[in-house]
């Protein structure tokens, strides 16, 4: 990508986490990304005015968020002029909308675009299909529109087979996914702990039915008094003598993140500071009954593509959408695990599908700025079998 210009993100923030039916259950999709694009905007130090395009990647996009992208552009404050699109890449929505923003700036259709993700997984809502058209007599099933976004439909799978799939044939144990578990939790909960998120995090005015405001600055998910002995006493919940459990896959989740894209040389024009290089990008495709051990792939075509050593890089996120594909993945890549995922991730801080990829770029955002690091990899697995990477430097 050297002969295109080089494209760097300027600012970023997140929400905290919340659990499934937790904080922010009640708070919208399109409000989430309304406040984090607003935000990123206000830190980069620009005008909304200054903004082309906000590119929103979500999954769960049913009623009113089929239009989440342009509402969340006009509800942050950007003005009409400024255009609007969502992406839906599942589990890589928000670094596919990251990654649509580079090929935006890069062929000239836009100088500044803001790249977000929301999801609230627990609005999704349970639905009666065939009530439209002919629900006229007999008993009828809710269908669960959380379990639908995680179903392969080619095969009526959900995503928790995959996983199990992925420990049979690249042999990882129920021992040793729930060791990952346990680790994901302890280093988050060290993170929260020690303020790591305090920075990239925007806290969340709440207020209950009687008026009542609460402030919402934390991630929901992290167990503190999390151990092995309770990972290992819970029983699989996809595959009758299986090794995937609740306790070792990612949580469901509500989120959202937003980070500001621009050329380097519209960053000078602007006069604000450059902070990560986006380096580039790839996806790779595999067999969707595999598909979270996808994320190999793309981390070596990346790397090959850009010429660089995956060992030599600082820190990587490989996102844990399941620890079975996370564990296989950062073993068969050979990667350092002291570099991976140093503050926990899905199975911890959680997963709102369309969101994690720019929640975990705003994570690496804020680490390499107060740290000495020098670049960092991001790689996740997409259901459907595709796995997605980027690779970005400090400026």
């Amino acid at each position: 990508m050297s002969e295109f210009k080089d494209v760097v993100i300027v600012s970023g923030v997140r929400l905290p986490v919340g659990s499934f039916g937790g904080s922010l259950k009640t708070v919208s999709a399109i409000d989430m990304g309304a406040m984090v694009v607003k935000e990123a905007v206000n830190r980069a130090g620009i005008q909304p005015s200054d903004v082309n395009e906000v590119i929103v990647g979500q999954v769960g996009e049913i009623a009113q968020d089929g239009f989440v992208a342009r509402a969340v552009s006009l509800k942050a404050g950007m003005p009409k002029e400024c255009t609007a699109y969502s992406v839906n890449r599942q589990c890589g929505s928000s670094l596919q909308a990251i990654a649509d923003a580079v090929m935006e700036i890069q062929t000239g259709f836009a100088d500044v675009v803001v790249a977000a993700g929301t999801e609230n997984i627990s609005q999704l809502p349970y639905y009666v299909k065939d009530a439209r058209w002919g629900a006229r007599m007999g008993h009828k099933t809710f269908e669960d529109g959380v379990i639908d976004i995680l179903t392969w439909p080619l095969d009526g799978n959900h995503n928790g087979v995959t996983a199990e799939n992925v420990a049979a044939k690249y042999h990882v144990s129920r021992e040793e996914q729930d060791a990952f578990a346990l680790q994901s939790h302890q280093r988050a909960c060290a993170a929260i702990k020690a303020g790591k998120f305090k920075d990239e995090i925007l806290p969340v005015e709440l207020k209950d039915r009687k008026g009542n405001v609460t402030i919402f600055d934390t991630d929901e998910g992290p167990r503190e008094g999390q151990t092995i002995e309770k990972l290992a006493r819970l029983r699989p919940c996809f595959v009758k003598d299986g090794t995937v459990t609740a306790g070792n896959s990612s949580s469901l989740n509500d989120g959202a993140a937003a980070v500001v894209v621009m050329s380097r040389e519209k960053a000078e024009e602007l006069g604000v500071a450059p902070k990560l290089k986006i380096e580039g990008y790839t996806v790779a495709g595999f067999d969707a009954e595999l598909m979270g051990y996808s994320p190999k792939f793309s981390s070596e075509q990346l790397a090959a593509k850009l010429g660089i050593n995956l060992k030599d890089i600082d820190m990587f996120e490989i996102n844990e959408a399941f620890a079975s594909q996370a564990v296989a993945v950062s073993r068969d890549l050979g990667l350092d695990m002291d570099k991976v995922n140093i503050y926990g991730g899905g199975i911890s801080i959680g997963h709102p599908i369309g969101a994690t990829g720019c929640i975990l770029t705003v994570k690496v955002l804020y680490e390499l700025m107060r740290t000495d690091k020098k670049d960092a990899m991001i790689s996740m697995c997409i259901g459907g079998g595709q796995g997605i990477s980027m690779y970005f430097t400090k400026c």
